[in-house]
């Protein structure tokens, strides 16, 4: 089993930047495929972005292409979500989450087996 922490939320002005770290414990984190996805109040947990084990592969949101970089730091059981111009509509919860299954990016959240707590992330205009 392993557990992930996620840090680096808080609050920003429109346009401005975050970066979230999402640290992993355990000895094999270069095993899992890693996500973030967000959830607003009121609505649904959202995919947002997936880096594949060794990282060579990675998935973004349209909501989120060209705005965040999703990367991820084997030797230090860490991945991050860079996000750059920040709008209103990204404030949210954001947890990373793990799949051991997974052979490749997936962009639903049943398919990842274990979360982090989730860290805020507001946005104001």
């Amino acid at each position: 089993q392993v557990q992930l922490v996620e840090s680096g939320g808080g609050l920003v002005q429109a346009g401005g930047s975050l970066r979230l770290s999402c640290a992993a414990s355990g000895h094999t984190f270069s095993s899992y495929v890693m996500g973030w996805f967000r959830q607003a109040p009121g609505k649904e947990r959202e995919f947002v972005a997936a880096i594949s084990r060794s990282g060579s592969r990675i998935y973004y949101a349209d909501s989120v292409k060209g705005r965040f970089t999703i990367s991820r730091d084997n030797a230090k059981n860490t991945v991050y979500l860079q996000m750059n111009s920040l709008k209103p509509e990204d404030t949210a919860v954001y947890s990373c989450a793990a799949s051991p299954r997974l052979t490749a990016v997936a962009t639903s959240p049943r398919e990842y087996d274990y979360w982090g707590q989730g860290t805020q992330v507001t946005v104001s205009s």
